[in-house]
């Protein structure tokens, strides 16, 4: 079976901030942020502004494709990140309990 890479953007409730990552295990990473665990400490960026709710998620088959999808979306600006974000996810819900 051949390992699976992911991009994904994470929110916080009232949607202000968001935060792209990779991961190869997404499940794992997501409780991992919820739970502050690898977080160097208080101030990290996802605990700093609560980006707890997976808004976004795209899957890749090798890692070096996801991290050139992740460097792409961070290097757009704010409203082509929202526009990808809104075109799968229009409602702009928590898509963890999918995953």
């Amino acid at each position: 079976m051949q390992k699976q890479y992911y991009v994904y953007i994470l929110s916080n409730k009232g949607r202000s901030t968001i935060y792209i990552g990779i991961t190869s295990g997404l499940v794992k990473r997501i409780t991992e942020h919820r739970e502050g665990i690898y977080s160097t400490n208080s101030s990290s960026f996802t605990s700093k502004y609560n980006c707890k709710d997976l808004i976004y998620v795209e899957q890749l088959s090798n890692p070096e494709e996801a991290i050139a999808r992740e460097k792409q979306l961070k290097g757009w600006g704010r409203t082509k990140k929202w526009q990808l974000i809104l075109s799968l996810n229009p409602d702009m819900k928590d898509l963890s309990d999918l995953i």
